[in-house]
């Protein structure tokens, strides 16, 4: 029986996710935070713009544990937790800080869940691209 070691997110994994994410914001113009999450949903890099709101800093940490307990894209769950969807009550049956707006995603290393990036301060659509474009720059 053989093993497979997967190599887990490391700080200078999210040192990378962190600073292309800002970088994709900046040329945007929109001032974030992003949130780093570790498999285990433990903080692991945070950084706000100075002119970011503050509530963005709760949003990007959820939208990324969120994106990690579910292992899919925020933006792919916002339509599932609706009023008529079938995870309608999903938001408030747990008492668990999970947010179904855009800007989470999970990141995965040879196919598996090894943490996840949030996005907070622009429009749902805006901190999903910014996040989509941390991911690439990891994957390089």
């Amino acid at each position: 029986m053989s093993t497979t070691t997967i190599t887990p997110l490391t700080t200078a994994d999210a040192e990378t996710l962190i600073t292309a994410a800002r970088a994709a914001a900046e040329a945007a113009g929109v001032p974030v935070s992003v949130t780093v999450l570790d498999a285990g949903g433990h903080l692991l890099a945070f950084r706000r713009d100075d002119r970011a709101v503050l509530i963005s800093g709760e949003t990007s940490t959820r939208k990324a544990y969120t994106a990690l307990q579910l292992n899919a894209p925020t933006a792919d769950l916002v339509d599932l937790v609706k009023p008529d969807g079938p995870f309608h009550s999903l938001p408030t049956a747990l008492d668990r800080p999970l947010l179904f707006i855009a800007g989470g995603i999970p990141v995965h290393r040879d196919g598996r869940l090894v943490g996840a990036i949030g996005l907070g301060g622009g429009a749902p659509e805006q901190d999903h691209s910014f996040a989509t474009a941390a991911l690439r720059e990891l994957s390089h």
